[in-house]
């Protein structure tokens, strides 16, 4: 089931704030405990979960405004056993009261069946979904094999064949769309039922996510590289109008050297970033390499065949431009001259620098694009749980074989209170036409609710934090506290932290920054996608068309301002109850809706 969008919100939109000192929370809305850090090099925080990164901000092609903040850093998820502030938390024992329950209703529901029936379950609902399984798991082989094309596409981007804005994202856009139609297709075909037809369409449109996000993004860094590649040469050009590089250079150390003097503060470093830290030592070595005549002459040759191939973008062309990583290449030189008194050069050299930053990772491997675009790293994207790519994610040292089994017992035992539930408590009550409406709702309220409940447990606690432990992956923050949301906007938010991800970078962001749209806008704009994929997963299920579940998600967008009133906020509890009495309604609803009309 995917999320509802992102909303019109700014709290994602600007910077993330952190703790750098003493401590660092872990997590964002006290998932977890208060870790003692310490400042690495690379400007992360080493804490003992891990070193956490924060991941490069979304930046618009045109206007080179920050449009979103997409964090990755180790967290831990509210129910895993080893989050710590969940094992101190008031309400733990609430947790264990909840399946020791369900455990024994799920007992006495198999006693009532064999005194009734003699057989605890029929079965006959596993024999329904296990149907062609063998031709379901070929299919999703297929169709996960598939995603692996997305390398090459990247490849020729890197290398300059494809200008990805924008016959790259031509290209990417008609690829997925034959993905998604091939396999709506092949469903309808097969004559699946609902279970292989809906999870074959789930699993599609995820694919798809992935791809989308892992070429947009390389496709996106492939502008980037162009834009500080011409921002350098021009940076050349400037140097040259204000006496050479030699005097530029000069010129800059003196400034810098002044400024600090006038602060009574002595010269520790040669920048003000975390990329490239100096001992007085080393600025000596520095001011004596930029101002030696050689040097300066190689620099300048750097400099100028960048400026004599703009519209190449190679690997070499950044080799020319960065020095290849020996000795003292255009990132250093840029570093000093964002200090030169004539505000052009400095401002070209800080915009240099900018650029470039985001063509590395945050993380400690420094992660170079286009270094990143290698079988073996999208095969290690495909396998982290995440629907957005970056360069680097914060990783875990180990994998724990007892988390694992852990886990697989979970999903093992939660999947078998789920079954319990469908066949018999929601299957044997599938409503038909000449029921009441009203009963089947109240038939199917609680039923429900129990199956979406286990459902979730299964999908973000087990499925997504076992592939976390498997892939190295720190981030598990894959929901937040959703049910205490007073509000379906809070909700869209918290409940399933990988597509909301997904759509507030990739759809809101994205169509913000390249468009120009309006929060209102762009709000509209992603519910409406999000809507579209919702009815198309429920047309596939259910073999019919009837726009329900597409109508009620963008009535939330009036509700949703509704209850941005001040009365209606300033009354949490009340909004918590609405929230919950709105979900209780709105599976049986669907349901009802879909099935018996």
């Amino acid at each position: 089931m995917l999320s509802a969008p992102p909303l019109n919100q700014e709290k994602p939109f600007g910077t993330t704030k952190h703790k750098t000192s003493p401590s660092v929370r872990h997590g964002a809305q006290d998932t977890g405990p208060i870790v003692m850090t310490t400042r690495t090099e690379d400007g992360g925080f080493s804490t003992t979960e891990g070193t956490i990164h924060v991941s490069k901000p979304f930046r618009s092609r045109s206007t080179k405004k920050l449009r979103a903040m997409i964090t990755f850093e180790p967290r831990k998820t509210h129910f895993d056993t080893t989050n710590e502030t969940s094992g101190t938390n008031e309400f733990r024992g609430f947790f264990t009261l909840f399946w020791m329950s369900l455990f024994l209703f799920t007992v006495q529901t198999y006693v009532s069946s064999v005194e009734a029936n003699g057989y605890a379950l029929s079965f006959a609902f596993a024999t329904m979904f296990s149907r062609h399984a063998v031709t379901l798991a070929l299919s999703d082989l297929l169709l996960v094999s598939t995603t692996i094309l997305c390398v090459p596409f990247a490849k020729a981007i890197s290398k300059g064949w494809i200008n990805y804005y924008w016959t790259g994202a031509i290209l990417q856009h008609a690829f997925q769309t034959c993905v998604l139609l091939i396999t709506v297709t092949w469903t309808f075909h097969r004559q699946w039922p609902w279970v292989q037809s809906g999870f074959l369409t789930l699993h599609s449109l995820v694919m798809i996510m992935k791809m989308y996000s892992y070429i947009s993004v390389n496709g996106y860094l492939q502008s980037i590289s162009r834009r500080s590649i011409g921002v350098l040469a021009e940076l050349n050009g400037a140097t040259a109008r204000v006496g050479g590089l030699e005097q530029a250079l000069r010129d800059a150390m003196s400034k810098r050297a002044q400024a600090q003097a006038a602060a009574e503060t002595p010269v520790t470093d040669v920048t003000s970033t975390p990329m490239e830290m100096s001992t007085p030592d080393t600025e000596g070595v520095l001011i004596k390499s930029f101002t030696d005549a050689k040097t300066a002459a190689a620099l300048r040759q750097r400099l100028a065949a960048v400026s004599s191939s703009l519209d190449e973008n190679t690997k070499s062309e950044r080799g020319a431009a960065n020095g290849n990583g020996r000795g003292i290449d255009g990132v250093e030189i840029a570093h000093v001259l964002s200090y030169h008194p004539d505000e052009h050069v400095a401002g070209l050299a800080k915009e240099f620098l900018d650029l470039d930053s985001e063509l590395v990772s945050t993380g400690p491997e420094q992660v170079r694009w286009p270094d990143n675009v290698t079988y073996r790293n999208f095969a290690v994207y495909q396998l982290i749980p995440t629907l957005v790519y970056e360069l680097e994610y914060p990783r875990t040292d180990r994998i724990r074989p007892v988390y694992i089994f852990e886990k697989t017992v979970a999903f093992m035992g939660s999947f078998a209170l789920l079954y319990t539930v469908a066949e018999c408590f929601i299957i044997p009550l599938t409503p038909t036409p000449d029921q009441s409406f009203f009963r089947s709702l109240l038939d199917l309220a609680l039923p429900f609710m129990i199956a979406f409940l286990l459902l979730f447990y299964i999908i973000f606690e087990c499925i997504c934090n076992a592939f976390a432990e498997l892939s190295y992956f720190a981030d598990r923050l894959f929901y937040e506290d959703w049910w205490n949301s007073t509000s379906w906007e809070e909700f869209s938010r918290k409940w399933n932290k990988p597509v909301h991800s997904f759509l507030l970078r990739h759809v809101y962001a994205s169509t913000r920054a390249s468009y120009g749209l309006s929060r209102t806008t762009a709000m509209f704009v992603t519910f409406f996608l999000s809507a579209m994929a919702h009815e198309l997963v429920m047309a596939i299920v259910t073999k019919k068309i009837r726009m329900y579940l597409f109508l009620m998600q963008l009535v939330q967008i009036p509700l949703i301002l509704v209850t941005r009133a001040p009365v209606i906020q300033r009354n949490k509890l009340m909004g918590n109850v609405v929230f919950w009495l709105g979900l209780y309604a709105g599976f049986p609803l669907l349901c009802v809706a879909y099935v018996a009309y």
